[in-house]
């Protein structure tokens, strides 16, 4: 009775489905991981965390998100998977064009906005459809890639209805078929909530932190003996590496120790930090780049004494520039500036000195005493922070720069106080929170402002939530189980109860 209804049905998913993507795209053959790349080629430079160096809060977000993006990749060209769960992912796209309209936020004055949308699909195809059009870039390019779409059935939809055909729910109850708009606005609705997901994965952190204990250990021992053996003021890593990661690293270390230590005591006093480049940060910090071999490291601990040199010629700069500037003071904040190494900033400071030397703008002495300001590379008009501090561009124009400090000069007064009333409510929101879920350990991530902390943690705390008892928690931008058993949740997250 029913046999030839199955045909209608089809027809009538197929035409909810072309709502949404080309009529080409169904009857398209799957794509390869090689051609999903391919055509995913105009988001990747979109949102590429190179194109993001002078904004490292949005560079990190792009980072964590788009390694996610790839682990969902992965998992979709597994052979036999049934589904995946949704997964909510936040991308910073550069500006196209200002004037646009399409519905997505609005475009930051650094030419940014922030696209914020959940994958729930089933193959390549619609996933890198999704994606594409959830960013607003064209999907043109994809119909080329798919070179043997069958032309019958395309003549086929040709001379379909513009309007699809609308059964009554009825019609679904009865013989028992899925209803296909329910599928997509279950689709639409679904949303990672907090509870819901620690229900899922609390587990799973436990299990991971259990098992990283011995290598933890083993990580703090091998911290402190080298900090004490090369008198040293720190050891930090750049990226989230994992703990074995990081234990490795310190080992190469220590055999390096072994066989040059009076060179490699040159560093006393100062902070090492493993990164992508070896040499010494703007922040005169040394970086060992973790992908260059023993020798390079040796060369860099020898040269410290030429860069310690470099380093006070680069504090003198400064100081001549906030002379001529009225007393504000240069700084560089690791957490909001590009990782600069210690020769491209002393460059920026220099170029900078030199343009308020030819066009001396006149400041009462010390009269902006208490202020501060970074210099900025990529931005042609200088901008107050809400942190209070004054981004000011290497090359913007002297006059402009004399009118806009001494017009904010006053707000930036008052940013600066809010920020640290907001410092203390946060370490004391942090504190409670530790206490009262007895968290191992809890912190954030650094692209997580502390307004955002702040916000997070109110809401947490009104919150009963005991598997979080003994774990390390993260505030990031998305959910994550690290591989060493570290809770991440995005400092927005959702309550209530998440639709099954």
């Amino acid at each position: 009775m029913f046999c030839h209804l199955r045909p209608v049905r089809r027809n009538t998913l197929r035409l909810c489905l072309e709502k949404i993507f080309p009529r080409w795209f169904l009857y398209s053959r799957a794509l390869s991981g090689a051609e999903a790349v391919n055509a995913l080629r105009p988001f990747y430079f979109a949102v590429h965390p190179d194109f993001f160096g002078q904004h490292p809060r949005e560079r990190e977000v792009n980072e964590n998100s788009l390694k996610r993006l790839s682990v969902y990749l992965e998992n979709l060209q597994k052979p036999g998977f049934k589904s995946l769960k949704p997964t909510q992912l936040t991308f910073y796209v550069r500006e196209r064009d200002q004037n646009s309209s399409d519905g997505q936020e609005p475009f930051s004055t650094a030419g940014f906005r922030a696209v914020k949308f959940t994958l729930h699909t089933r193959d390549l195809l619609s996933t890198v459809l999704y994606i594409l059009n959830s960013c607003s870039l064209s999907i043109e390019h994809i119909q080329s890639l798919n070179t043997t779409v069958h032309s019958q059935p395309l003549k086929e939809a040709k001379r379909m209805p513009d309007r699809p055909i609308r059964w009554d729910k009825s019609y679904y109850s009865f013989t028992g078929f899925k209803d296909p708009d329910e599928d997509l606005e279950q689709v639409s609705r679904m949303e990672t909530t907090l509870t819901s997901w620690l229900d899922n994965n609390g587990k799973s952190a436990v299990k991971k932190l259990k098992n990283s204990l011995p290598l933890r250990k083993e990580l703090d021992r091998l911290k402190d003996e080298l900090s004490h053996q090369l008198q040293l003021s720190d050891i930090r890593w750049q990226r989230s590496w994992g703990i074995a990661h990081r234990c490795s690293q310190l080992h190469s270390l220590g055999r390096l120790a072994q066989q040059n230590l009076e060179t490699l005591k040159n560093a006393k006093g100062c902070t090492l930090v493993f990164t992508d480049r070896s040499g010494m940060s703007a922040g005169g910090h040394v970086m060992l780049g973790t992908m260059d071999v023993h020798h390079h490291w040796a060369k860099l601990f020898e040269r410290l004494p030429s860069y310690f040199d470099l380093q006070r010629r680069l504090v003198l700069l400064e100081d001549q520039i906030s002379h001529l500037l009225g007393g504000i003071r240069v700084v560089y904040l690791e957490e909001l500036q590009p990782a600069l190494t210690l020769e491209e900033y002393y460059s920026l400071l220099d170029v900078f000195y030199n343009r308020l030397l030819k066009n001396r703008i006149l400041f009462h002495p010390r009269s902006l005493r208490g202020l501060q300001m970074i210099l900025n590379s990529d931005r042609y008009a200088p901008s107050l922070h809400e942190l209070g501090h004054f981004n000011i561009p290497t090359l913007c124009d002297p006059a402009n720069l004399q009118w806009f400090i001494l017009t904010k000069a006053q707000q930036a007064r008052e940013n600066m106080k809010r920020k640290e009333e907001l410092k203390v409510i946060e370490n004391e929101l942090i504190q409670a929170s530790t206490k009262k879920f007895s968290l191992e350990k809890f912190y954030k991530e650094p692209s997580v402002s502390s307004i955002q902390m702040v916000d997070c943690c109110k809401r947490l705390l009104e919150q009963s939530l005991p598997y979080l008892q003994g774990l390390h928690l993260c505030v990031s931008h998305f959910y994550s189980v690290m591989q060493d058993g570290d809770l991440c949740i995005p400092w927005n997250w959702k309550n209530g109860e998440a639709v099954k």
